[in-house]
């Protein structure tokens, strides 16, 4: 599948050239319609509470909002102005919603979102955590970028993250959409070694099926605890030269995502390269 609709969520000044350079690049290649979405935050007054909102406040707030909304989209422009692939800004006024249910809303119609990486020193607050929400609701593919990714092209060489679990198979299919023909695959397995040799038998057929893609795949097995195995998927993408994580993502319950964590949370937190997010 091409990307055709794409969604940059620009959240600040700070992190939007980086995801804009990013978005850019998939863009060209793809010859993809461009979204750059910001969602400025919505002054929050609660009337149950007697207190005077002085006019100064909302004064200097719509000044700093329109300040920023000013840069974030200078940053947009800059970096599709001149270009081939069709763009757009759009400007999306969270009101009552939260930020995320405005991302949400307007990733149901993209092929996939980009992402900044949680940011606490630089994020608002009603932009943290915005990442597993978009990944959880948005029924589209999430690719997170840390902040010092330079913005260079991905899908040349890719490790996906593999188990025999549904979230692995939409993950699986939705990497051909990034992967560039010829690309090396690294499928990886991470858990504990089975002595059943056909217990790897879904690795094996994913990667006859990526074959039929003209993708190169190798098959890979590393030991790592439930806990690590997040930090085993960035070792191994660090080794291989890797540009791209691809992996299913919160295939438990929240409950056990609260209580246990799970590999999704970790490797929003501590991945070194992009990783795409498939549920």
């Amino acid at each position: 599948m091409r990307l055709k609709t794409i969604l940059a969520c620009l959240t600040t000044p700070e992190h939007s050239g980086n995801i804009m350079k990013f978005a850019a690049s998939l863009a060209r290649r793809h010859a993809a319609h461009l979204v750059g979405l910001h969602a400025p935050e919505a002054l929050d007054v609660y009337p149950s509470f007697a207190l005077h909102v002085p006019d100064t406040m909302f004064l200097v707030f719509n000044e700093n909002q329109d300040k920023q909304i000013e840069e974030i989209k200078a940053i947009f422009e800059r970096h599709t102005h001149g270009e081939t692939f069709p763009s757009e800004f759009r400007l999306l006024r969270a009101d009552r919603m939260s930020t995320s249910a405005r991302w949400i809303e307007s990733a149901h119609t993209a092929d996939l979102v980009i992402m900044a990486q949680d940011d606490k020193t630089a994020d608002r607050y009603d932009q943290r955590g915005a990442q597993v929400e978009v990944i959880r609701n948005s029924g589209c593919p999430v690719i997170v970028v840390p902040a010092e990714h330079d913005g260079t092209e991905i899908g040349k060489n890719i490790v996906l993250g593999w188990s025999d679990t549904r979230e692995a198979a939409r993950a699986a299919h939705d990497m051909l959409s990034v992967a560039q023909s010829g690309a090396d695959v690294t499928i990886l397995r991470v858990g504990k070694a089975s002595k059943d040799t056909l217990e790897n038998s879904g690795g094996i057929s994913v990667a006859e099926m990526l074959s039929r893609h003209d993708l190169k795949s190798t098959l890979a097995h590393r030991s790592a605890t439930d806990s690590d195995i997040a930090g085993m998927l960035d070792q191994v993408a660090f080794e291989q030269g890797a540009d791209l994580i691809v992996t299913g993502a919160l295939g438990h319950s929240k409950v056990y995502d609260f209580v246990i964590g799970a590999t999704t949370h970790a490797l929003l937190k501590r991945a070194r390269i992009p990783v795409m997010f498939s549920k």
